[in-house]
């Protein structure tokens, strides 16, 4: 079921949202908006990590059901990435790079992956007992950024730099009465931002079971089952980046799910991922190409649309304002596609 659900989620992406780059043949990336605007459908918006967690969906369908076509456009999609990004592996945000190199690290690729690791070894300092940056220039540094490079560098062999950074996020945005994980610290005037993400549980999580800390591990899922899950469904944060913080937070659950020991937290780990997937392939509408899944998995995609009464048809066509819509990103279908692999793996 799960698998079948995961495939569909796949064929519904690649029909609305995968096509070339500026037209160049052998080329092709997600638009970011489904129907696209002007600047959408030139792929002039396109950011760069939305394009990663979709290169790692690519991925997971290919450990799924092996294709040879499929393979290809991974490696279209790789190179496609480093020609819309001007000729470079890098840009500004650390945390970016980390979500590349977390999906790139899978294929394997070494260019961008060997570029990357000096990019984010290049961002620790000892500011506030250690940590990377989440942006070159700026004073933050946070959970997004600190949990995927800390995964990255352990599944690189890079073990003292992996623990370093998860012990900087254990000893300074772990709040100690929830053991839920907050966002980051501004540096320059020692203020932690407290706001309490999806996606931040989710890095923060796989840091853990990468590093075998399987007590902070299981701390974080009784922390996300008792506060980030209503009814047993992972809370949706939103269009826009905030489309893809469960899908994130999902991938590591699942894991949870196969690494932690046999038992309570193991089993709350699979329940969370199954029971949000039943949620979210349910509510999830018709439209060209497949399932048009919602931002808020207990909710259909269209009552995100102001223009729809509660309980109506969506409009046909869709609006093409992404406020209006926010089930239009390639953020929130790229999670829900996240979501359903991670399922699928359960399977």
């Amino acid at each position: 079921m799960y698998r079948d659900w995961a495939a569909a989620a796949e064929r519904a992406i690649l029909t609305r949202h995968l096509r070339r780059v500026w037209g160049l043949p052998g080329t092709v990336l997600g638009r970011s908006g489904w129907p696209p605007t002007p600047d959408q459908r030139l792929h002039w918006h396109w950011n760069y990590w939305w394009q990663a967690h979709l290169l790692d969906c690519l991925i997971d369908a290919q450990a799924r059901a092996p294709e040879p076509a499929r393979a290809a456009t991974i490696r279209r999609f790789v190179h496609s990435i480093w020609l819309r990004n001007f000729g470079r592996w890098s840009n500004e945000y650390y945390d970016d790079m980390a979500w590349l190199g977390l999906a790139v690290q899978r294929i394997p690729s070494s260019a961008p992956l060997a570029v990357i690791l000096s990019e984010l070894r290049s961002a620790w300092t000892p500011d506030c007992g250690g940590g990377i940056w989440w942006r070159k220039g700026d004073d933050f540094k946070n959970a997004p950024s600190n949990g995927p490079a800390a995964i990255l560098h352990a599944r690189a062999g890079e073990v003292a730099r992996a623990r370093e950074l998860l012990g900087w996020m254990e000893t300074t945005l772990v709040d100690p009465d929830t053991g839920l994980v907050w966002d980051g610290l501004h540096t320059g005037r020692h203020e932690l931002v407290k706001v309490v993400y999806t996606y931040c549980q989710g890095v923060f999580l796989g840091a853990c079971l990468e590093l075998s800390e399987m007590d902070s591990a299981a701390r974080t899922v009784r922390a996300v089952a008792a506060h980030c899950a209503p009814g047993g469904v992972l809370r949706g944060q939103g269009g826009g980046d905030g489309g893809l913080f469960a899908g994130i937070l999902a991938r590591y659950l699942a894991l949870s799910a196969t690494r932690l020991p046999r038992g309570t937290e193991a089993d709350a780990a699979r329940a969370l991922v199954l029971t949000s997937a039943e949620a979210c392939f349910s509510g999830a509408s018709d439209a060209p190409g497949g399932p048009l899944f919602s931002p808020d998995w207990t909710l259909p995609a269209w009552e995100y649309n102001p223009q729809t009464p509660a309980g109506g048809k969506p409009p046909d066509p869709l609006p093409t304002d992404s406020i209006g819509c926010p089930a239009r990103d390639l953020s929130v279908q790229v999670g829900a596609w996240l979501l359903l692999e991670a399922a699928a793996t359960l399977e």
